[in-house]
């Protein structure tokens, strides 16, 4: 070991001792984790960005994506629900949106594994309005209050029997018949029409949610 080395060493254990150079030691293994940790969380975030954006420019010249992207709904534009892996966004809605073009994923419920339609909708609830909900879509339709169908608004969430039983299928309702949702293995999060008659068809009813009091929360 170079002399100069040696001397540094000496000094720091002279003042510290070998316990406190110890300590030293692990709050900067600590410190360096930490900074790994946030790359990694910087690389995700990034990971997620391009995956949405890749996603919206795919689908522009469709027509949901054209109404995506479309002057008449600003709110829905990607720009104010950035990615947030490990946050919180505004709205429920908007959390949802913030992972446009996430694969589906049976079981998952992060932007790091995928999603599931209930998943998406745990992850969505959780982040935006700190409320836990149960695992599948059946369960979560015995959550908040019923709401008609005239009366959606957005955040609410909407059932659809797609699997031969009730509530077999969740998503997150944004106005103008439209809703989000992880659809099916192979596909991503997107955005659905529900006027269109696969979803009019299948149809169960929506809920609005609540807190444990039975207080409404606010959705949007």
């Amino acid at each position: 070991m170079p002399p100069h080395r040696l001397s540094t060493i000496t000094a720091i254990t002279s003042r510290y001792g070998w316990r406190g150079v110890k300590g030293l030691i692990i709050a900067a293994t600590v410190a360096l984790a930490g900074c790994a940790t946030n790359g990694q969380n910087e690389q995700a975030e990034s990971s997620m960005r391009a995956m949405r954006d890749s996603f919206l420019v795919q689908t522009k010249s469709d027509p949901l994506g054209a109404y995506l992207s479309s002057n008449q709904f600003p709110s829905y534009s990607n720009s104010q629900y950035p990615v947030n892996l490990g946050g919180s966004s505004k709205t429920i809605a908007g959390t949802a949106l913030g992972v446009l073009g996430t694969k589906y994923k049976f079981g998952g419920n992060t932007p790091y594994t995928g999603f599931d339609c209930s998943g998406l909708v745990i992850y969505a609830a959780e982040k935006s309005l700190g409320l836990k909900l149960p695992r599948n879509s059946a369960q979560i339709a015995h959550e908040g209050i019923s709401v008609k169908r005239n009366e959606l608004r957005k955040g609410d969430l909407v059932f659809f029997n797609t699997r031969g039983h009730r509530y077999s299928h969740v998503g997150i309702y944004l106005g103008d018949e439209k809703f989000v949702h992880a659809p099916r293995t192979g596909a991503v999060v997107r955005v659905e029409d529900m006027s269109q008659s696969y979803w009019k068809k299948r149809y169960n009813g929506a809920r609005r949610l609540a807190d444990s009091s039975g207080r409404i929360l606010s959705l949007n």
